[in-house]
């Protein structure tokens, strides 16, 4: 498959400010690949696929992501330390900045867009500063057809521009880099960062407003897959939980592996046409479709490599947040079109740095309501600027720093839907077991992949007494017994050793999640509040 370059296609950019033609539209992964590599940008690994490097940013910085606070967002955004309003002056002044500099600049740009349903589909363009920019929008953005092409109006905008440097006393950023969205102007402005998540997670943020405020679609942090009966699962995680991981399985095929919406026809949908992966220790042996997706128009970012070409995986000296970009159909076993209807079972996945957490556990509606507003899990290693170990985290949602709306209004929308479909929730902890981080080890993957299996096909069976036991501080239902699992394993108290230590490291995170949950006891009613662990330590 090779990208569309329409040779009678020609564009303008004057409506954006930008009034030279110095751009290369619509060019093909290939020749991104190799001007890239002519400006010395980046190298070439053994695989075939792109290395870069993303400079002073190898991963997002929330502090400086902000919101035009204007008619359309003043009432209806939860502004605070993740939603940082931004003054629609300051936004047109910095903007006509950051355009005067890329008058001075070769581009590269591309129109795409994002949802694969075609009720939803948002027309975007995407205007780099860099090459590999460039490619990375390709990847991840859906690809239109030359007869798409043709008749191309773009609704969104991403003006990206890695190189300029913000005065954050004139132009009101916090520092240097910045990431602001524009819902009026309907434009996604970055600069100073050449970390290629935030292009990315700009537009999701975008979305995350947009489907369920005009659309009635519910937008989640995950990714999802179907199986050979046509069931759908879907698994919400932050970064390095494992949603890509996971939902990359040989026995289903796969929708997506970070953004998706959930309509009104109970039908998912993928934004995006590409997969943005975690490499941090990858091997061919644990993680064969994601290391096979691994080759030319692929984009490894941050990773280090020998003479010859050949990436250490293990080698986080640069960052523990090292990545891969590639376009969906670098997966051999996928969802044409990225559509999954008939959801059956939901999976919210947690890196739990205390060790706590059961493997995998049952949750009532309740508890899946309590869970998925708590969104606990731990922040990995380098996938925030600043963070440099582990930290216990509760990020609402399971995506709070791309959510524009109270994380009650996604819980409600997710729960109203959980009920309709009646699907199953599954807790599951990808994190430590045998103790907390830097005493226990990772779970295995193995037996991760074997229980997720075994909730797909049923083996687990109905929430009764003789197969479930009920977690006595947290209250979450975890199986006696899984196929391919020791038994052992299954309950994280038993893996300690010390019932001493475990339980007072998991009273402690008890009272972690009640702390957190104590600003949304107000919007959750009594069912809900009941879904948390209902014994703690004073």
């Amino acid at each position: 498959m090779k990208a569309s370059t329409p040779a009678s296609k020609t564009i303008s950019l004057q409506s954006y400010g930008i009034d030279h033609n110095n751009f290369h539209y619509q060019l093909s992964p290939e020749e991104l690949h190799d001007i890239t590599l002519e400006m010395g940008m980046g190298k070439e690994a053994s695989s075939g696929a792109l290395a870069v490097n993303t400079g002073e940013f190898t991963g997002r910085s929330p502090k400086d992501r902000f919101i035009v606070k204007d008619a359309i967002t003043e009432d209806k955004v939860w502004w605070g330390n993740i939603n940082i309003p931004f003054e629609s002056e300051k936004f047109d002044q910095l903007y006509d900045k950051v355009i005067a500099y890329l008058n001075e600049k070769e581009l590269f740009v591309r129109d795409s867009y994002a949802c694969a349903d075609p009720a939803y589909k948002m027309n975007l363009r995407v205007i780099n500063e860099y090459p590999w920019s460039n490619m990375f929008a390709y990847n991840m953005f859906l690809r239109p057809t030359d007869e798409e092409l043709d008749g191309f109006e773009p609704e969104w905008t991403v003006v990206n521009a890695p190189g300029f440097m913000a005065n954050p006393e004139v132009d009101g950023t916090r520092q240097h880099n910045f990431a602001i969205l524009n819902f009026t102007r309907k434009i996604a402005l970055i600069g100073g960062t050449g970390y290629t998540g935030e292009i990315k997670k700009g537009i999701f943020s975008a979305l995350n407003f947009i489907l369920p405020v005009y659309k009635n679609t519910l937008p989640m942090h995950c990714s999802a897959n179907v199986g050979e009966e046509g069931d759908t699962a879907i698994f919400f995680g932050l970064s390095g939980t494992g949603k890509t991981t996971l939902s990359t399985d040989p026995h289903r095929k796969l929708i997506g592996d970070d953004e998706h919406g959930w309509t009104e026809a109970n039908t998912v949908f993928n934004f995006e046409g590409g997969c943005y992966a975690k490499v941090i220790d990858l091997s061919e042996e644990s993680e064969p479709e994601i290391y096979g997706a691994i080759k030319k128009g692929a984009i490894l970012e941050n990773v280090i490599m020998d003479d010859a070409g050949v990436v250490d995986f293990s080698d986080t000296s640069i960052t523990q947040n090292t990545r891969v970009s590639y376009p969906i159909y670098h997966i051999d076993n996928i969802q044409e079109p990225s559509i999954g209807e008939n959801v059956k079972n939901i999976f919210f996945l947690t890196a739990d740095a205390f060790g706590v957490l059961p493997p995998i556990s049952k949750l009532t509606p309740a508890q899946a309501a309590y869970h998925f507003i708590s969104g606990y899990t731990a922040k990995v290693a380098g996938t925030e600027a600043g963070v440099v170990e582990p930290q216990p985290s509760f990020s609402a949602c399971f995506g709070a720093p791309f959510m524009p709306l109270h994380p009650t209004k996604y819980a409600e929308m997710l729960s109203k839907k959980m009920k309709e479909s009646g699907v199953d929730v599954w807790l599951i902890n990808t994190g430590w077991t045998g103790g907390p981080y830097g005493v226990g080890t990772r779970m295995k993957l193995k037996y991760t992949r074997a229980m997720i299996h075994a909730a797909l096909n049923g083996e687990l069976g109905l929430y009764c007494y003789d197969r479930y036991h009920i977690h006595s501080v947290f209250g979450v239902a975890q199986p006696r017994e899984c196929p391919g699992v020791p038994t052992k394993v299954l309950s994280p108290r038993a893996t300690w050793n010390n019932d001493e230590a475990y339980y007072k490291t998991a009273f402690k995170l008890s009272n972690a999640f009640r702390e957190n949950f104590k600003k949304f006891e107000a919007y959750a009613n009594e069912e809900i509040r009941r879904g948390g662990p209902q014994r703690y330590a004073f």
